[in-house]
């Protein structure tokens, strides 16, 4: 159906790339007028674009001279001239659209035209990429084309100052990566001087493997976090307290959903343990924080797969790119909870302190646009959360490669085994391979493997992730062998050595279909680039995630009634459609997470809006005392129609309440007289009121001096403002834990989180007021010294309270395990307890059933 309307309307596909021939062919023609050109001539066309742009004339005007002149320009200094495709893939760009682009079709080089192009309005561009190493190669080798054009060039990576920060973000052409581009946003927002911000009005973004940033990337929000007053020892008690509890017996998993949940019987067990009466209590909030984080560390997160051990600290690991994450950490405590079942040092758990989704992020931009080699699949969703066509660009050659199909074997020892024989043959004739894996696990046993058969290799996963572009680049060289993790090393060319061509090119093998249709794309187009020969094949077993999961029941059917042999693969239609139906179902699923993460982040979104905004008119403005007094002219309107309502007779006036809130704020103390405020009319009741708060005002731009006081007022409100929305952020993040128990009520939690949240954000506003005034009208100048000792003070206090909870839980976890050995499943609690001899053996089974030996058990401390 869906090809007889394409038949029938066109596709539309195809109407664009007709239409971006068109430019294509004027483009062509100006080509020999911009070659006879001196070089300082043709750089000489930046200027006059940039005058004919100030005349009136649009970016669409000037469009074909200016892809002609790069090209030129790009043929004179890089010694590559773009192809026609390449320019049809600029035009996409420059449209605010994402041109997919096969891998090795050049587009780093593509987006050099609607660089060149936006740069002109001098607003600035961002050249977005998934890691530093990227970013400084584009910068370098693209840069010296702008260079030459006669534009300014800047560089974020990670780690760089302050003053680098905002000199890259006043060039024409900024590269950097999303992290460091949603980070600096963030930052720019927690400043207290406007010259301390780095950033521009964000104008124009062109997002290069924009699926892995704007969809794979978009489930988790950018976070900039502080040190919370929390204590982390909580994490550890309750590490060992889950440290024996038992899958499908304690607590379920539901692997498609990625959660888990302990089963009734298992909660009053660890509340016995743990010697409180309810775990879900108010007063235990932080223990059931922790108990939930600990069960999802231990149930959920594997090591070597969603994170590494690094010497004395948890790194994870990128799940769609195998990368490790330097500097990021889980949030709601499950890093924490990961750092005690490892037995390494638990950092302090963190207050947020800002966060934003990378959808809202990129949304801000004025226009964005985006290259990838895999977007297709993904249309909907683009379209939807971003605005963002997909125009598939049409190769500069045919593509020669051979997309074998998938062998399905009945257990993943018999794949491996087919796999190394395979790899084997290949080497034997000198045929480069590169093998795509989903996990470090996995690199290591394939490792192995080709070990045994003797066959030398380089392994590419998280934990040698320094040498990724010079790994993979030397994948497509004779007799090479390369394992790499998912698509590490994603954004490195992959050309190939002397006579590999003649073996059949780059052959790609995948041990495992990813859970995304794009990731297995993106791993077959390592291979046959422009034209380059090339084969691809995976290698699949019902016991790969996927297929168990998603379709392993109707192909193990199949196979067994074929009578099939383990090591014997099975390869047919029925099963690659069961297997892309499967793909298709999990990324509808994470399509709808994404969707709901975002529909929450929306009504947060809104927020961070009216905040940031008002932020910023703070930052700007040189004298805020209006604002101020317009607060407390606002808080005295409140307190009247609270206390002095013009619906009540005097008598009835509740002036002592008038008088405690007043003097909480702006009247001094005693100042107000109620029997002289009992003689006044409302209005005469309001205008005192207002006089003594502009009195005492006055008062302290005396004390502290004019210019003292602008300055004051600036951080006060700042200060105020932070704090507020600190604690407005993990207010919110209760929240939304607990919305979704709404349902039960037949409410939608949606509807009730939008309600809540803007219930929320107008408490936050009226208590930012309320504190704002207080502490102009309150506040004095303490010492450095002497605001570390109050902090100091106050954290001991709270550390103290902590420390005897803790040690309370301790008593009772070694009473308990002195009783019955390590924690133990809800079946086993049930049964009989033996009688525990006088006379144990230190190498006997424990007596309390838990199947260690005794030394290690009950008599670990005898």
């Amino acid at each position: 159906m869906l090809g007889f309307i394409k038949r029938f309307l066109g596709d539309n596909n195809d109407k664009e790339i007709a239409r971006y021939r068109k430019v294509v062919e004027t483009i062509n023609a100006l080509e020999p007028k911009y070659e006879g050109m001196t070089d300082d001539k043709l750089t000489g066309q930046t200027q006059l674009f940039r005058e004919r742009l100030e005349n009136g004339e649009t970016l669409e005007d000037i469009l074909p001279e200016a892809f002609a002149v790069v090209r030129e320009g790009s043929r004179r200094v890089l010694g590559m001239r773009h192809f026609d495709v390449q320019l049809i893939g600029g035009m996409c760009l420059h449209e605010g659209k994402i041109a997919e682009m096969r891998t090795g079709e050049g587009k780093t080089l593509v987006a050099t035209l609607p660089v060149y192009l936006n740069a002109l309005m001098g607003k600035g561009v961002h050249i977005i990429t998934v890691n530093d190493y990227l970013a400084r190669r584009d910068s370098e080798e693209m840069g010296k084309l702008y260079t030459y054009l006669g534009l300014t060039v800047g560089l974020v990576v990670h780690d760089m100052d302050f003053p680098e920060r905002k000199f890259a973000y006043s060039r024409d052409v900024t590269f950097g990566t999303n992290n460091e581009f949603g980070f600096d946003y963030l930052r720019d927002n927690m400043v207290i001087s406007a010259d301390q911000m780095v950033q521009r009005h964000l104008h124009y973004a062109i997002v290069d493997e924009v699926d892995s940033i704007l969809i794979d990337e978009a489930r988790t929000p950018l976070i900039i976090s502080g040190p919370g007053a929390k204590s982390t020892d909580m994490y550890a008690v309750m590490a060992r307290a889950v440290a024996g509890l038992k899958e499908n017996i304690d607590y379920k998993v539901d692997e498609k959903q990625k959660t888990v949940a302990p089963v009734d019987e298992v909660v009053p067990k660890i509340e016995k343990l743990l010697g409180i009466t309810n775990l879900y209590a108010p007063e235990n909030i932080e223990l059931s924080h922790c108990f939930t984080a600990a069960l999802r560390a231990k149930a959920l997160m594997k090591r070597d797969r969603d994170y590494v051990v690094r010497g004395d600290e948890i790194v994870i690991v990128d799940e769609f790119t195998g990368r490790l994450m330097e500097g990021r950490r889980y949030s709601d405590g499950l890093h924490q909870a990961i750092e005690a079942k490892e037995g390494v040092k638990i950092q302090r758990e963190s207050q947020t302190l800002a966060t934003i989704t990378f959808q809202n992020y990129f949304r801000m931009y004025d226009k964005l646009a985006g290259m990838t080699g895999t977007a297709k699949t993904e249309e909907d969703e683009f379209i939807k959360i971003y605005n963002l066509p997909v125009i598939v660009v049409p190769t500069n050659k045919p593509v020669k490669r051979i997309d074998h199909p998938d062998l399905i074997f009945k257990t993943k020892r018999a794949k491996y085994k087919a796999v190394g024989f395979a790899v084997e043959e290949l080497y034997a004739k000198g045929q480069p391979v590169l093998i795509g894996t989903t996990s470090i696990t996995q690199s290591e046993e394939l490792s192995a493997i080709l070990k045994r058969h003797g066959i030398p290799h380089s392994v590419l996963n998280a934990k040698f992730h320094e040498k990724e572009a010079e790994i993979i680049a030397n994948a497509g060289q004779m007799g090479a062998v390369t394992i790499a993790t998912n698509m590490a090393g994603r954004g490195t060319d992959i050309k190939l050595g002397e006579g590999v061509a003649e073996l059949g090119g780059l052959f790609i093998i995948g041990t495992e279909r990813h859970e995304s249709r794009r990731i297995d794309n993106q791993l077959r187009g390592r291979s046959g680039r422009q034209g380059d020969p090339g084969e691809s094949r995976f290698y699949l077993s019902l016991e790969d995630d996927l297929l168990r999961l998603f379709a392993s029941e109707r192909i193990a059917k199949i196979m067994d009634h074929l009578g099939m042999e383990e090591d014997e693969p099975i390869e047919h239609k029925i099963i690659t459609n069961s297997i892309e139906h499967a793909q298709k179902k999990v990324e509808a699923r994470n399509f709808d997470i994404r969707k709901h993460v975002l529909e929450y982040d929306d009504v947060m979104n809104q927020q961070r809006e009216v905040i940031y905004g008002e932020r910023r008119k703070i930052l700007l403005g040189d004298n805020l005392r209006e604002n101020i007094i317009g607060m407390v002219n606002h808080i005295i309107k409140t307190e009247m129609n609270q206390y002095a309502s013009a619906d009540l007779y005097p008598e009835e006036w509740q002036l002592d309440g008038l008088i405690e809130d007043a003097e909480k704020i702006y009247a001094p103390e005693g100042k107000l007289k109620k029997e002289e405020l009992a003689a006044m009319s409302r209005d005469d009741l309001k205008e005192t009121l207002e006089g003594i708060a502009e009195e005492g005002y006055r008062q302290r731009e005396a004390l502290f001096g004019e210019e003292n006081m602008r300055e004051l007022e600036k951080v006060v409100m700042l200060r105020v403002v932070d704090s507020k929305w600190m604690e407005h952020l993990d207010r919110m993040d209760m929240l939304r834990d607990g919305i979704n128990l709404r349902a039960y009520g037949q409410r939608n939690p949606l509807v009730e989180y939008k309600i809540e949240a803007l219930d929320m954000f107008e408490e936050m506003e009226a208590a930012i007021q309320d504190q704002i005034a207080s502490l102009i009208y309150h506040v004095s100048i303490v010492t450095p010294e002497q605001a570390a000792e109050n902090a100091a003070a106050e954290r001991a206090r709270a550390e103290e309270a902590i420390r005897k909870q803790k040690s309370q839980i301790e008593d009772h976890l070694k009473t308990a395990q002195a009783s019955h050995g390590d924690t133990v499943s809800a079946a086993e609690a049930k049964k009989p307890k033996q009688a525990v001899s006088k006379k144990v053996g230190r190498n006997d089974p424990c007596p309390c059933g838990s199947g260690k030996k005794y030394k290690n058990c009950c008599g670990k401390n005898a």
